[in-house]
């Protein structure tokens, strides 16, 4: 039997077993490591899969995942969300649409210390969303608002889906983080400008908002203060990435010692009706989601790359890369045909499934097409953020109805979100049309 249709097997296993509901971890390592049998014998399969799982997740350059989780868990728990938001809402809340651009800024800002858009997302649904709905936006637009802007959470540095993709296709992470700036913004800045059009547009989703707090303007810019630990942590990532401070692994561990700090602080000084038990109990259980979140990924990151063993081994990779080179189509309509790949499969994976999955088999195309690597890693992680907020399955949808008031429902919320996938494949335009809009910034970056 030809070795490529070993490796098609391979891939029909694969998709059969996730199909059956098998994670995604499970179902590449049992995929990758049935095909290296077929392939190998045994022995060797087994040392093979071993030595190949333990030298990706052994990597040092892994250690920023966990520590930029722990920065995520550590910001939502330490209140710093909460502060924005009530800042925002006294500068602006009170004019039309206020509040809904608000918690777009809010969710913007808190990404620059989280990293993801599923802490994201449900934060601020919990914060944002109930105090949207009393001014008078509907259940659908107010969640729908938080279900979307959530997504900025994993553009902005640091991103999560940026550290793995890297850590798959070899690109440089730094480059990568810094790649997610512009795009983040863009998001933001269209998210506003579709929560403005609503407003004036389908008034009944955006009621007038006269019941927000009347608070002198004094006191209003008084609340900037609270924005400090957004400032100093954005600095750090920013700052020492981008001006070749830090490396991102020594990023991510300033910036966790930062948070760490911060969190017992604020502890100490706004919650001291608390027994040291309950603060040191919330610690614990953000270390072990830490924990659980990194072990998941890393996972699967090692499934990953069993099965991507087996894919170059039995030529399946070399010979996809042929077939869709020989298509002839152009570096454009590759991307465009691979673009429409990941837009089908959010509707039913999570995102680091997706790039473990297709990283192996198509960035080698993009290399033999001559595709800016980095452009086309901009592309691809906006395009799997939108999946976030695409039915039946986007994560930050049930992330959302996770944390919602009981009377919403699913399709209240896809209704309230489309809005924002409109505006999303807007971005996604201008990003094919202009590639010097995520290639300019990662240029400054050794």
């Amino acid at each position: 039997m030809e070795p490529y249709l070993v490796g098609l097997g391979g891939v029909l296993l694969l998709i059969g077993l996730l199909a059956l509901g098998t994670h995604v971890g499970i179902a590449l390592t049992v995929s990758g490591f049935m095909g290296l049998l077929f392939m190998q014998g045994f022995e060797k399969a087994l040392v093979t899969s071993v030595s190949s799982m333990y030298g990706k997740i052994s990597s040092t350059a892994l250690v920023t995942l966990p520590l930029f989780i722990l920065v995520g868990f550590l910001a939502s728990g330490g209140g710093i969300s909460r502060d924005i938001y009530r800042s925002l809402d006294l500068l602006i809340g009170k004019f039309k649409s206020g509040l809904g651009i608000a918690t777009v800024i809010g969710c913007t800002a808190f990404g620059t210390v989280c990293g993801s858009s599923l802490v994201t997302a449900a934060v601020f649904a919990k914060i944002s969303a109930p105090e949207m709905r009393k001014r008078g936006y509907s259940r659908a637009f107010a969640y729908g608002i938080s279900a979307a802007s959530g997504s900025i959470g994993m553009l902005i540095p640091p991103s999560i889906l940026a550290i793995v993709y890297g850590m798959l296709s070899g690109l440089s992470i730094g480059k990568l983080l810094i790649a997610g700036i512009v795009p983040g913004l863009m998001w933001a800045l269209l998210f506003c400008l579709t929560i403005v059009f609503v407003g004036k547009f389908v008034p009944s989703w955006i009621a007038s908002e006269e019941t927000a707090p009347s608070v002198p303007w004094r006191q209003r810019l008084a609340t900037l203060i609270w924005w400090w630990p957004i400032i100093l942590s954005g600095g750090i990532i920013f700052g020492g990435i981008y001006g070749g401070v830090f490396t991102p692994t020594e990023a991510s561990a300033v910036a966790a010692l930062v948070l760490f700090l911060l969190y017992f602080y604020r502890s100490l000084s706004r919650r001291k009706e608390l027994r040291i038990s309950k603060r040191f109990g919330d610690l614990y259980e953000m270390l072990t989601d830490t924990a659980l979140t990194s072990a998941m990924i890393f996972f699967v990151l090692g499934g990953a790359t069993v099965f991507s063993n087996f894919a170059v081994l039995t030529g399946l990779t070399t010979k996809f890369t042929d077939f869709v080179i020989g298509l002839g189509l152009s570096p454009l309509g590759i991307m465009i045909m691979f673009c429409f790949v990941y837009l089908v499969l959010g509707c039913f994976l999570d995102s680091i499934s997706m790039l473990c999955m297709t990283i192996s088999l198509f960035n080698p195309i993009i290399d033999k097409a001559g595709i800016d690597p980095i452009w086309y890693a901009v592309i691809v992680i906006l395009t799997i953020e939108m999946g976030f907020i695409t039915p039946p399955f986007g994560i930050n949808l049930f992330a959302v109805m996770g944390v919602a008031e009981k009377d919403l429902d699913m399709k209240d919320l896809i209704v309230g979100s489309f809005p924002f996938l409109i505006a999303e494949f807007v971005s996604l335009f201008f990003f094919f049309c202009f590639p010097i809009l995520a290639t300019y910034l990662p240029s400054f970056v050794g």
